[in-house]
């Protein structure tokens, strides 16, 4: 479904609904952690995600590695991974700084990366896109991905 009215996909939509606070916490109702998330940017980001599809998935390793658990995570870090060397030695941590770094030209944030995309040139679309992976992060399918990993 694309255009107006679309929905999230329930996986997302019940990540991002206890988020919501409508009222002042109480112990029972604990404060987010985070910024609760504009639904339209992780719809946009959704969207953005598509053109990685190609090569990348959510919960497992395609050409490109998995993005469960990716912000948090030391890039060529997956065990069994097949990563460029210049990945390996990157010393990077995946954060929304780093993260949006790389997705504005990875070949030149990391000369020698096996990533042949040219990355995704639009600021708004990349934040879009790291939006939509942090709350992805929150979803059943991320969730049973780590816990196998465990």
């Amino acid at each position: 479904m694309n255009g107006p009215g679309r929905r999230l996909p329930k996986w997302l939509a019940g990540a991002l609904m206890p988020m919501t606070i409508a009222g002042p916490a109480s112990a029972a109702t604990p404060a987010p952690t985070a910024t609760p998330p504009d639904q339209q940017q992780v719809q946009r980001g959704e969207q953005v995600y598509a053109r990685c599809q190609a090569c990348h998935a959510l919960a497992q390793d395609r050409v490109g590695p998995h993005h469960c658990g990716l912000l948090g995570r030391r890039a060529g870090s997956v065990p069994g991974f097949a990563y460029s060397q210049a990945m390996k030695d990157s010393r990077i941590t995946w954060n929304e700084k780093t993260l949006n770094q790389f997705l504005s030209g990875p070949l030149k944030a990391v000369p020698g990366t096996s990533m042949t995309y040219d990355g995704v040139p639009d600021a708004k679309d990349r934040a879009d896109l790291i939006a939509y992976l942090r709350y992805a992060n929150e979803s059943a399918q991320c969730r049973q991905s780590a816990a196998a990993q465990r």
